[in-house]
């Protein structure tokens, strides 16, 4: 069973990859989508040190605040904590902090899977797709 009150801290550096390009380089900063990849991982992260062996989780659902900037070459502390779990699905709260000051939070649901079954669904759509496609030349 998850239970609610786990936490975990996660700390990235600003890296090139996580920086925005499209406002010029005097405006290198944290990328929205950047933030989110990084706090979906921390949550996923802290969730696989208590599922079974077997089991991951996808996201499916987030709510992202991004509030603040963090420059290239910062760090970032992200800190995660799950909020409640419920069945398969297990929320979380996040809060993203550069020089201690808060820049992002998140509230972020995901589902637990088992793999072995999510990989044949997988399968499934992509023998699905392939026969639309084929039909469709």
């Amino acid at each position: 069973m998850i239970a609610a009150g786990a936490r975990a801290r996660r700390r990235v550096v600003v890296d090139d990859a996580r920086a925005i390009t499209f406002m010029g380089p005097a405006l290198r900063v944290y990328g929205t989508p950047n933030m989110l990849h990084d706090v979906e991982m921390a949550c996923r992260d802290l969730l696989l040190e208590v599922v079974a062996s077997g089991q991951d989780s996808v996201g499916v659902e987030v709510h992202l605040a991004h509030r603040g900037a963090a420059v290239l070459g910062a760090e970032v502390e992200i800190d995660v904590a799950i909020s409640s779990a419920e069945g398969r699905l297990v929320s979380f709260e996040a809060t993203v902090r550069s020089g201690g000051e808060a820049i992002g939070t998140a509230q972020h649901l995901r589902s637990v899977v088992e793999v072995a079954r999510l990989e044949a669904r997988v399968r499934d759509l992509q023998a699905d797709l392939a026969t639309v496609q084929s039909s469709g030349s």
